[in-house]
This record gives structure tokens, sequence and C-alpha cells, in this order.
């Protein structure tokens, strides 16, 4: 049977292409405007066109007729707008909405959406979107189109990922529903991801033998950090940092990941464990970038630039989104489309 198409917006360094191939799409084109996350994503998708420009310089149409796409045939349009503008740090925990340039860019999901009128639409983002109005009449829009619309905040460890993170997933199809895709009872965790995986310094993995820099100081707060799940707060306050001793929340920060468990939400600052609970299960270290990537579900040899910064790498780390979380959806989205594509040729007989 002939591969569903898809379409990736705002591609990042390549989480969402990667889903939607694990689940079976052929992805004929993404687009993305950082240089790094465009050259990360050339590197492990070599077959996918890419547009390296700001998409709201991209004219839809055009880009349709030139994937010879007439409105309606293509089959998902996927896209998970720049999410920093509707984070719950960045609106100080909901209590009031920040203007950012980048909240508008939820629009352009609804702009392609009308050039293409694909079968299907999914967008993935922040849970903090939902309150926005701009997601709102992304909702009204696509449902005057002729969409049917769900959406809900999911939990990625319950879709095979090894790491907590709550994300936002909308599921649209025109003219048929995509029931959500379910949730397995089996979490994956911190151990069995990093499973077999060498250490830093006595891997073939460029990425994975990256060292880092610690103070005398910080290095002998870290071996004080208990081992599987500890953190600073289990240390006597003789032993803590005075910055730390000034400061009641981020409970998290100089914490152990848990070995049994999946790891929290892996973000740009995964490198650095004043950034959060970013600390090895037992080593006295952080976790390398490639232990971030793995805990993002990407496999062992994703391709990363090791020549960029390490700051500039994390943080495209932990701005992707977790492929295996993409697979399941698009699965069900794929079996939606299959019988939707049945019910179309059993009408048409």
């Amino acid at each position: 049977m002939k591969k569903f198409t898809a379409i990736d917006l705002f591609s990042g360094c390549g989480g969402l292409t990667l889903g939607l191939k694990l689940a079976g799409f052929r992805v004929l084109a993404a687009v993305e405007l950082d240089e790094l996350a465009v050259q990360t994503y050339r590197a492990n998708h070599r077959g996918v066109r890419i547009l390296h420009d700001d998409i709201r310089r991209i004219k839809a149409r055009p880009l349709r007729a030139s994937l010879k796409l007439k409105p309606g045939e293509l089959d998902l349009l996927a896209g998970c707008p720049p999410c920093q503008g509707f984070s719950s740090l960045r609106t100080r925990n909901g209590a009031r909405q920040k203007r950012d340039r980048r909240n508008g860019l939820i629009r352009e999901m609804m702009r392609f959406t009308r050039a293409f009128l694909p079968k299907a639409v999914m967008m993935e983002n922040v849970p903090g979107l939902a309150q926005h109005r701009s997601f709102k009449t992304l909702c009204r829009d696509l449902r005057k189109l002729g969409y049917k619309v769900t959406w809900d905040i999911k939990d990625a460890r319950y879709y095979g990922v090894p790491q907590r993170r709550k994300r936002l997933i909308l599921i649209a199809g025109r003219g048929f529903d995509i029931p959500p895709a379910k949730e397995s009872a089996t979490l994956k965790t911190v151990r069995t991801a990093f499973a077999n995986l060498r250490k830093p310094g006595k891997s073939r993995d460029a990425l994975q033998n990256l060292s880092e820099q610690r103070s005398a100081k910080v290095l002998e707060l870290i071996k004080a950090i208990p081992k599987d799940g500890g953190s600073r707060g289990d240390l006597p306050r003789s032993r803590q940092l005075e910055c730390h001793k000034r400061v009641n929340g981020f409970k998290d920060i100089y914490g152990r990941m848990a070995w049994d468990r999946p790891s929290p939400t892996i973000t740009g600052g995964c490198f650095n464990p004043s950034k959060g609970r970013f600390l090895h299960p037992a080593e006295n270290r952080a976790i390398t970038l490639r232990e971030a990537a793995i805990l993002q579900s990407f496999p062992r040899r994703y391709r990363f630039p090791i020549d960029a910064s390490k700051e500039s790498v994390a943080l495209m780390i932990g701005n992707a989104l977790p492929p295996t979380f993409i697979k399941c959806h698009a699965n069900q989205i794929a079996k939606s489309l299959k019988a939707a594509r049945k019910e179309s040729a059993h009408d048409a007989r």
C-alpha cells in the first residue's frame, strides 16, 4: 500500500519527522528557520526537502504546487510552533499571558491548512497553549473547514518515552474522527534507556564523550548528593552552596535522576545540574548530551553536531519532540486514514 504523506512545519532537529517516519509516513517537506537545527535535520533526513526560512515568508500554495499536490491530497500536516511564548515559566505559572511575537506563529498552521486541505492535522505544544486565545481560534477555524478536532494534555512517559513530559496534542480529521492513541501501562525508565551505554570518554560516540568543566567546590557537592534520586535537600545545610540556602524553590536543582523511574523533563539546560535534576543516577556528573537525546527517545545513532557549542546543541535537544511520542499518535492517525480511505472507496462503489 502506498505510504501516507506528511509535511513537518517547525521541524527543529527532526524529532517530529522521525516519529512520522517510524509510523510509516513519507515526509515530503519540512520548514525550519534555525541554522543548527537545519544542519542536524539534513544529516538525519537526507531524502526530505527542507526549507531553511522563516515560515511567514513561505507561500503555501506555491509550495503545494511544487510538491505536485492538489488541495486535499496531502494526508497529514503536522507541526509544533515555537512554544516559549506559551510556557508556564515565561507566563509566571499561568498568572498572565506574556506577549511574545512567536505566539503568532500558531496562525501559520491554519494558513498552511487552508492551502493544502490535508486529510489530517496534528499539532503538539506545551500545555499552557490550551488557555491561549490563538489555540481556541485555531480549533474554531479547523472546525469551520470541516475538521473534527480533538485535543488533550498527555504525558510522554505513557507513550514509550523514558521521561516525564506533559504536552498538548491536537489531532483533527477532515470529516472523520481520530480517536486518541492508547496509553501504555509499562513505563520505560532511566535504567532501561541507559542500558549498555558506554561511559563518557570510553565511547565511540563523540556526543557521549563531550567533557564537562566543574569547579572543585561544585564537584564536592555533586559527590555528596545521594545516589539514585537524591537531591541537595538531603544534605545538611552546612554542605549546601550559599546561593541554595537563600532560595526555597527549585528543589530539583543539583538532584540526581532515579534509576527505576522515567527522567524529569529534558530541557535546554539538561547538561547543567544548576538547571534541574540532571545529575546521573550513580556517576558524579551531569548526564551527557547523548543521554539527554536518548531520554528524548532519539535513537543512539541520531547525528548531532559536536563542533557547535554545548549550550546550542542542548537547547536543540531539549526543544525537540520525542519521536516515540509522535510515533504513537501518528500510528493512530494512520489507522484512521486507512479506515477513512476504505469507507470512501466503499461509498464510491
